[in-house]
């Protein structure tokens, strides 16, 4: 029997943030950061007090990293901080890029004018990456998508920054590939989230924060075909206006031979997983997978068995 939890993480964190973002657009671009930031407060508060699945979700991660039950001014923390990205989302698509101090930690990866597949997880900004390659190295970001995914960001890229919707490449496509090599071989980079699966996706079971979690293989699969090296990024929210952009190189499956391609993406995912568990050890309240990421995974995926 599939896990009701794991089955319907496509709803309630896609829905929730997109609320979220429309309100936060509106309040922004009417009030300004800094008191359109006091509503994150309530909000934070409403997550902590009448969304119980998303509770006992930050309550056991936040209990993996504390080794303790989590307290509930560390789950309030851990939704301010989701509602903190989400909020600067908004900023950062309007391109005030004034507003924020944003550090980098291994720029000269990301300064690099090869095209390389950046893989990231629902962990912190990804709009912080973005916002640094348009304003320091002037260096386009692109998004592999499922295109149900691909939908939603759409609609709400369009409510902020229309030509951003551009940047969203929906996987699945006839020339899905073709578009992802055609900007790679063109210096862009072309990101990919590796934290969350479809029923589509061939799984393997990672430990990760001391216990098996079922990752998907299809990012690392199509950092392969696209034989390009590969990146993992993270942008950390650290409070108030600041971001840490975290860059750091999982792979090069620039010259992997095709018998050595399966372990070259079991390592890869292994190096991914061991980054992720290290940030999220690091920096605790960046993690935004609010339901049961240890649970099995429904029947219909596939799964691999680790290596």
């Amino acid at each position: 029997m599939s896990n009701p939890a794991n089955a319907t993480w496509q709803g309630r964190p896609e829905r929730g943030s997109q609320f979220m973002l429309r309100l936060m657009l509106w309040l922004s671009r009417h009030l300004g950061r800094r008191l359109s930031r006091w509503v994150l407060y309530p909000i934070a508060l409403y997550f902590l007090l009448f969304v119980p699945a998303a509770r006992r979700a930050s309550q056991t991660y936040l209990a993996r990293i504390f080794g303790r039950p989590a307290q509930g001014i560390e789950v309030f923390r851990h939704f301010f901080a989701f509602a903190s990205t989400v909020h600067d989302r908004v900023y950062l698509l309007d391109r005030r890029h004034d507003l924020f101090e944003i550090e980098f930690v291994n720029q000269e990866l990301f300064d690099s004018p090869q095209g390389a597949i950046v893989i990231g997880a629902h962990f912190g900004s990804f709009e912080a990456l973005r916002s640094v390659g348009k304003v320091n190295a002037k260096r386009r970001v692109s998004m592999l998508m499922y295109p149900e995914n691909a939908r939603k960001i759409n609609a709400l890229l369009a409510l902020v920054d229309p030509e951003a919707v551009d940047d969203i490449i929906p996987l699945g496509q006839v020339d899905s590939m073709l578009t992802a090599q055609s900007r790679l071989e063109t210096g862009h980079l072309v990101g990919m989230l590796a934290d969350r699966s479809l029923p589509q996706d061939i799984l393997r079971k990672c430990l990760f924060l001391g216990a098996p979690a079922a990752f998907a293989l299809g990012p690392f699969r199509v950092a392969a075909l696209l034989k390009k090296p590969v990146y993992f990024m993270a942008g950390l929210y650290l409070g108030g206006n600041r971001y840490r952009v975290h860059f750091e190189q999982l792979a090069d499956f620039s010259e992997t031979a095709r018998a050595d391609r399966n372990e070259a993406i079991m390592s890869a995912q292994d190096h991914y997983v061991k980054i992720l568990e290290s940030l999220c050890r690091s920096a605790p309240y960046n993690w935004f997978n609010f339901y049961d990421f240890w649970a099995p995974p429904p029947s219909s995926h596939k799964r691999e068995p680790a290596a």
